[in-house]
């Protein structure tokens, strides 16, 4: 499967202007949300590819919600990145633990996300 639409989770309006401007120069078309109601609201509104995923959030945090849109029967295929700045081993464990496909640290390095993208595609 092709990524081609790619839902950035983020609360930082900067990260989330940085992730847009490198995934649009890569072709893909993104959408974004700055918290857990958001994101279930552009899933219902329209099924990503791929979700890159922050942890730090208010509300419900990215680990909680990975979990639940993995176990989602809806959206249980779409891969999802972890992109954070918790960079603990146990922390990586316990995103992969929660259903997501990959973990990268910020700041993100441009080249490693295109990598681990394209790993997915």
């Amino acid at each position: 499967m092709a990524i081609q639409k790619v839902l950035v989770v983020d609360d930082s309006k900067t990260e989330l202007m940085f992730m847009t401007d490198l995934l649009q120069k890569n072709g893909f078309a993104v959408r974004t949300a700055e918290n857990a109601d958001d994101a279930f609201r552009r899933l219902g509104e329209e099924k990503p590819d791929l979700i890159l995923m922050d942890v730090v959030m208010p509300g419900q945090n990215g680990f909680q919600l990975t979990r639940a849109i993995t176990r989602d029967p809806k959206f249980s295929d779409v891969p999802i990145i972890m992109c954070t700045s918790k960079n603990q081993e146990t922390d990586r464990v316990w995103g992969m633990r929660q259903g997501a496909r990959d973990y990268i640290t910020k700041p993100v390095d441009a080249g490693e996300l295109m990598a681990k993208i394209k790993a997915l595609g």
